[in-house]
């Protein structure tokens, strides 16, 4: 069935989560990013939380936006496990510690039509105890082989993404492991079956199961730290990128860095996995 696109403006319910030294160790470690900075305790300050560690507060948020009233009432179970993560746009207001207590909600801020199917925008504003926001992210969602009820309503234009020379200036390549998906799902606490369950991925009409496009952008992400930050994750304040090809396991990614602040990931075969990268540092 259609999405309808008098979706827009619809808000979840929050979610909060208590993060805690463990969690932000985890998530790194799944990553196999094992920077002093993400696992030293008696670091000045505590263990840092990576950059893209968002992801893990937001997650249960980008699901209640499945189950709001206009979209569970449309869009079929089928239809929504066809839904893939297509766009990412992370702005870190400060770095998450290790004492916050975060409260998340989504707001859906668009509907159009794409080719390959309904292109659906959400925003997640995650506060802190205080009420100031830590983090945002617009994500975009596409519903493949879905229609769009209504005309479209696309969101706000998030601006063009600088220039930069397709030249790599560094790279680094990444080993992608069989069981880095299961590992990921429990350090990050993102359950998402096409990526640890076989028959839910066949189902979904994959062949394998797949690594979690945030687990490919972090890994991303973890090389610029090193490579342009100084090792220091706290300098980051935006990440931006489109996914592209899925990222099989076992498997190898090359994550390049073009020019100062553009980056893309490259899948075994050469494809983009994650295209039209940007990352900006305070």
């Amino acid at each position: 069935m259609p999405v309808p696109s008098d979706v827009v403006g619809a808000r979840t319910a929050p979610f909060t989560h208590a993060v805690d030294a463990r969690w932000l160790m985890a998530y790194a470690a799944g990553l196999g990013d094992l920077s002093p900075a993400y696992l030293d305790t008696e670091r000045t300050g505590g263990v840092a939380a990576h950059p893209l560690f968002p992801v893990c507060v937001e997650w249960p948020v980008v699901l209640a936006v499945r189950q709001l009233p206009p979209l569970a009432a449309h869009v079929t179970h089928a239809e929504a496990r066809r839904g893939v993560h297509a766009t990412h746009d992370l702005v870190l207001r400060r770095p998450i510690r290790a004492d916050d207590v975060l409260t998340t909600t989504a707001e859906v801020t668009g509907v159009e039509r794409r080719r390959p199917g309904a292109f659906l925008t959400m925003v997640l504003s995650t506060v802190d105890a205080d009420g100031e926001e830590v983090c945002r992210t617009t994500q975009g969602s596409l519903y493949l082989g879905v229609d769009v009820q209504g005309d479209d309503a696309p969101a706000p234009s998030p601006g063009p993404l600088p220039t930069a020379a397709e030249v790599p200036t560094a790279t680094r390549e990444v080993a992608i492991g069989r069981g880095d998906a299961h590992v990921y799902t429990e350090c990050a606490r993102i359950w998402n079956p096409i990526h640890t369950d076989v028959g839910v991925a066949h189902d979904a009409g994959l062949a394998d199961i797949i690594l979690h496009g945030t687990a490919t952008l972090a890994h991303a992400v973890s090389f610029l730290v090193d490579d342009a930050a100084g090792g220091d994750p706290t300098r980051v304040r935006r990440v931006r990128g489109r996914f592209g090809a899925m990222v099989h396991m076992p498997s190898a990614i090359t994550v390049r860095r073009l020019g100062a602040d553009r980056f893309d990931v490259l899948t075994e075969t050469g494809e983009p996995a994650v295209e039209h990268g940007h990352i900006e540092l305070a």
